[in-house]
């Protein structure tokens, strides 16, 4: 049944989702459309609202550009190649390729969700790449269904926010510790379901041998060597290029700065820790400056989607937060509720909002100062609540390709490739994420 459902949604899919940018465009026009119909703000109130938010995004996707080439460029050097060959290897069948790539991509963004992003996906090629009669694009899209366990991991942007002194809700519900949000039973049930049960869904949708899509061969060949071997009489200014005692001194300083930073803020991974991370160990790991930007340079190419798009989301955040649409969206699924129904109708909430604001950060700023005081009029768990906005973002991901360019960009491949098989993982994923905020 499930290799059915996916069959026919990646057929439908193929016919009618647009490439994401024109779903960003179409998005931005369907937000200012609604958001005039059911606000009381003007054409020209909605057009300042959009171009002020228009660049609001600039530091957040110049993270993401680094984390696709600094991701890209340590996944070649030849240690992690090496590592990335190995564990693939444990795969002996299209099906087993598919369970272990869904399975390593929910545990990696559980612990981060940019790293599980990046990895995922360079671990999806390397399967391609190893075992024979794989379907291309099954693999990638299991590296983005793993993307479905990060709001209740470590890097959570909910919980942590709402951990945090001076949050935009601290002064309506205070502070909500993650003893309270991450490390709960049900938040548990929910992120350990995924990870063991996904595994078997994306297993169901793998193609009969004669369906399996054939891929351009160049998508997966080998990256070439970055190394370059200088003669005896090259001039100083090569032999600086290709020094390995320049490189290990940066490694070294940003080792030290990596571990001063975690011994006095504690192990606080952020997506800049992460970025430095990946920086430093490219670097080592490519042991000169330059064979290292050789292998960023080839990686720059796939930071286009992210580049032009991130924009106009920007411009729909805004557009969403200083209309109040975000908020009468919030309203009136939370009005129909009471004490038990709470968490479920506030998770179909965010999960409709994500269409429009696919940030974790950003739906807490929108939803927050709504969802946070309902909760207490109607004595809900408010850490409860909180995971419910969370639970809601993550989960309509998989029908939303925004955050599948990071994975999209490493593997060569556009939406329509995978986001059939995405909308299946959503189908039967909200049944865990239904289970876990009901039951427990």
């Amino acid at each position: 049944m499930i290799g059915r459902i996916s069959r026919f949604l990646t057929g439908f899919v193929s016919r009618y989702l647009p490439d994401p940018l024109i779903f960003a465009m179409l998005l931005t026009m369907l937000t200012f459309g609604i958001a005039l119909a059911l606000t009381p703000h003007t054409p020209v109130e909605m057009v300042h609202m959009w171009g002020d938010g228009f660049w609001n995004l600039l530091g957040f996707g110049m993270q993401m550009a680094l984390i696709i080439v600094t991701g890209h460029a340590l996944a070649t050097s030849a240690p992690v190649k090496r590592i990335l060959t190995l564990t693939a290897s444990v795969a002996k069948t299209p099906a087993q390729g598919v369970m272990l790539v869904t399975f390593l991509g929910s545990v990696a963004c559980v612990i981060n969700w940019g790293f599980g992003l990046v990895v995922g996906a360079m671990f999806a090629r390397e399967v391609a790449r190893r075992v024979p009669g794989s379907d291309y694009p099954l693999l990638i899209a299991c590296a983005y269904i793993g993307f479905l366990t990060w709001g209740g991991g470590f890097s959570g942007s909910m919980p942590l926010l709402a951990a945090t002194p001076g949050n935009p809700v601290e002064h309506i519900a205070g502070l909500i510790p993650v003893s309270d949000t991450l490390f709960t039973g049900y938040n548990l049930f929910i992120t350990l379901g995924l990870i063991l049960v996904m595994p078997f869904v994306t297993r169901m949708m793998v193609p009969k041998p004669h369906e399996v899509v054939s891929v351009d061969p160049a998508l997966l060949a080998e990256e070439p060597s970055f190394q370059k071997t200088l003669s005896a009489d090259a001039p100083i200014a090569e032999k600086m290029e290709e020094s390995r005692i320049i490189a290990f001194i940066i490694g070294a300083l940003g080792i030290a700065y990596l571990g001063m930073n975690f011994w006095e803020k504690g192990f606080n991974i952020t997506i800049n820790t992460v970025n430095m991370m990946f920086m430093i160990a490219g670097i080592l790991l490519h042991k000169t400056p330059m064979a290292y930007m050789r292998a960023i340079s080839a990686a720059a190419k796939s930071t286009a989607g992210i580049l032009v798009q991130f924009p106009f989301y920007a411009g729909i955040q805004l557009m969403m937060e200083h209309s109040g649409l975000g908020g009468l969206i919030t309203e009136f699924f939370i009005n129909v509720a009471n004490k038990d129904t709470f968490p479920i109708m506030t998770f179909f909430s965010s999960a409709l909002i994500n269409f429009a604001v696919p940030s974790g950060g950003g739906h807490w700023v929108i939803q927050g100062p709504f969802v946070m005081p309902a909760a207490q009029a109607l004595g809900a768990d408010l850490g409860k609540s909180v995971m419910a906005i969370a639970y809601g973002e993550q989960w309509m991901n998989m029908a939303q390709p925004f955050w599948a360019l990071p994975a999209l960009a490493i593997a060569g491949l556009g939406v329509r490739d995978i986001m059939g098989y995405c909308v299946t993982a959503l189908l039967f994923s909200g049944v865990i994420f239904i289970i876990g905020l009901t039951l427990f």
